[in-house]
């Protein structure tokens, strides 16, 4: 019988300690031992400031799950030019645990906390070419707009929850 993979503030505080230290500011830790597994499952340790280029799953479609288990974070979603149509804020005192998008849904998830880890489940098998469609009216990572960008989606998250 292969080991059970606990989830415990040890493996959090490891996973985001390396998040911090992640040029990009995130950092993966997998629970699938095969990319070909047909579920993937991981944490996600993401830092404010890390920018993730809005995207959508499809050819093949693929379901994506975010579970916050520490921090906040917020969801954004898109109609097809760009828009923001939604923000789903995740966080446990405001007790909106996660959020499980469909396929074919323009998605991006921002980190509005430090040391926060949300537990990702998603459609497998992980081929790097066609896991994600990224969004062509989003700046691509590292781009010099990149930085605005985030800040504009932070800045329409009061709209959609008040202080």
């Amino acid at each position: 019988m292969k080991p059970l993979k606990i989830i415990d503030r040890e493996l959090l505080n490891r996973v985001s300690e390396k998040a911090k230290a992640s040029p990009r500011l995130r950092m993966n830790h997998n629970f699938h031992d095969v990319y070909s597994d047909p579920i993937n499952r991981m944490l996600n340790a993401l830092e404010p400031g890390t920018y993730c280029q809005p995207h959508k799953h499809e050819y093949p479609d693929k379901r994506e799950v975010f579970l916050v288990l520490r921090g906040q974070f917020a969801v954004f979603f898109f109609d097809e030019k760009g828009a923001v149509t939604q923000i789903v804020k995740l966080c446990q005192t405001d007790e909106v645990y996660g959020v499980d998008i469909p396929p074919r849904v323009w998605h991006t998830l921002v980190c509005l906390e430090p040391g926060s880890v949300a537990y990702e489940v998603k459609d497998g098998p992980y081929v790097k070419p066609d896991d994600k469609d990224f969004a062509p009216w989003a700046p691509t990572e590292g781009s010099p707009d990149t930085p605005k960008y985030l800040e504009t989606l932070l800045n329409q998250i009061s709209k959609y929850h008040p202080l």
